[in-house]
This record gives C-alpha cells, structure tokens and sequence, in this order.
C-alpha cells in the first residue's frame, strides 16, 4: 500500500535517532499523516505479510472489555499482548475497559461531577461507561454530531496498565452517506504495530458502517510520534524494495458487533509478499 510506504521513506528521510525507555534507539519523525479510502479495498499490507487472525483476535480482544489476556491468548492461541501480561495474564486497565468500561463516579440523582467547594452530600458510586455503545447510538440518532469520540487515554489510571495505549482516541465522522475514522496514536512502532492498527481500525470502521447503515468511507491516522527501531531498519529497508499489489477485500457479517466472532470476517484474495520479522521492543 502505497499511503504506508510513503510513511516509511518520510520517517527515514526526516527522522532524528532518539533514545526511549526499551533501550533500543529509534529513528523518530514529529506529527505523520495518512489516510486511505476503503472504497479501493481493505488495508491490509501486500508488501509482507500480516497475520490477519490476529488483527481481527485484537478487536474482538477490545470490544470484549476484559483487562486481561485469557481469552486471547489461551483460548484463541494469540499472543500479540503477551509481553505486556503480568503472570496471571493481566494487562490492566487498557483498551477493552476504557473502550467498554471506562470509569466514572455517580451520584444517586445522575449526577457526574462534583462542583469544586461543593458541600452537597451525595452518595458517589463507581460505574462504567461503555463508549462504543455510545458511538453506534450516536451514529444512529445523530450522525453529524462531531462529539461520536471513544477515548482509551485515563490520566489517573496509567500506573495499572500494562503499557499505557499508543492509539489514544478515534472520532468517527459523516459525510454523504459514508462513515470515517480519525485515528489519533500518540506513538507509533512503523514496522509492528501501525500494519495492525490500520487493519485493525479500518475493520472497526468497516463493521460499524454496517451496524448502522453506512457505508465504509476514509481511514484517517496520526501519528504523534512515528519511529522505527534501529534493529526494523535492514526490514523495512528491504520492504520499500517490494511493489504494492492488489489490496484484497474483506466481508463482514451483517451482525451487531458485540455478536461477530472471527468467523464473520471474510479475507479475499489476499496475496501478499513473505513474512519480514521484526523484533519486539518492550
């Protein structure tokens, strides 16, 4: 895909190296930008392979709202978040939960916010927002609204989480029938992780569209701090080396999506270039 490939020769071609907590340096670019039309096929990298199980294990992973790993890894054999798990195989308080759990303080008569000095006695409950939900209402009764934001970034909470989220919040939008996704990451690995998040957002973007009766529209990514690993170089290197090919297509059952299992999602014609390894930085 070309969008991604561009990404990776501005990140060579303007980056500075930096060094971060994993003790692998990186070549680092301020501020990328791409944006790919679903309309031209699905967003799956042809330049190597992707491991398309696990693109599509992950957000069913996020939607189920669970703040470990069990599911995922020991009962669907994906082990994408395993270095991030502590022995029990819990990660915190990440995507899953803020996506569908996010935490808030109520009071008995609906209350959510406490005036500063306030004396007012009130009763302060713990409860959950579930934000997905509210977006596909949203969509539903008020699709130009431009508030339709899930937000997965919780100040207070950073020092439960296994590793703080990279891809912090996503908008949706609409415009002449068609849904689209602004995606917003905080920091992007080029090599491993931003192949997932575009596979794995535009798949997002692509079951809601059908939930409420849109159809599929742009993918939009920024990425606040984009790098590559000095050890994903030689990788990458040889990547830009290989001609994109046809995107292939991908079919999704017409279901609610808390009711899609992996068996609803279709990949067609998906004819992509060898794997190219990359290791994890942690």
């Amino acid at each position: 895909m070309k969008a991604y490939l561009d990404l990776v020769q501005n990140v060579f071609d303007n980056g500075v190296w930096k060094e971060n907590r994993t003790g692998v340096r990186t070549l680092s670019n301020f501020s990328e930008f791409y944006k790919v039309d679903l309309s031209e096929g699905y967003p799956l990298l042809t330049t190597k392979k992707v491991f398309f199980k696990s693109v599509i294990m992950e957000l069913l992973w996020y939607l189920r709202g669970e703040d470990h790993i069990k599911w995922l890894r020991d009962e669907n054999d994906v082990h994408i978040w395993d270095a991030w798990a502590d022995e029990e195989g819990y990660v915190g308080p990440i995507y899953p939960v803020l996506w569908r759990r996010f935490p808030m303080v109520k009071a008995e008569d609906g209350s959510v916010y406490k005036p500063l000095g306030s004396n007012q006695k009130k009763n302060w409950q713990y409860e959950e927002f579930d934000q997905v939900q509210n977006a596909i209402n949203l969509l539903k009764t008020n699709p130009n609204s431009r508030r339709i934001v899930v937000s997965a970034w919780h100040p207070g909470l950073l020092g439960e989480m296994g590793l703080p989220p990279c891809h912090l919040m996503y908008i949706f939008n609409v415009a002449d029938g068609k849904l689209n996704l602004h995606l917003t990451q905080r920091s992007g690995d080029i090599a491993l992780g931003i192949p997932f998040n575009l596979a794995c957002y535009s798949a997002l973007l692509m079951a809601v569209a059908q939930e409420v009766d849109l159809k599929p529209g742009v993918f939009a990514h920024t990425i606040v701090d984009a790098h590559i690993y000095e050890n994903h170089v030689d990788g990458l290197k040889e990547q830009l080396k290989r001609k994109p090919k046809k995107l292939p297509t991908l079919e999704i059952s017409k279901k609610p999506i808390d009711e899609l299992t992996f068996e609803d999602f279709k990949l067609k014609d998906y004819n992509p270039d060898p794997v190219i390894r990359f290791p994890v930085a942690v």
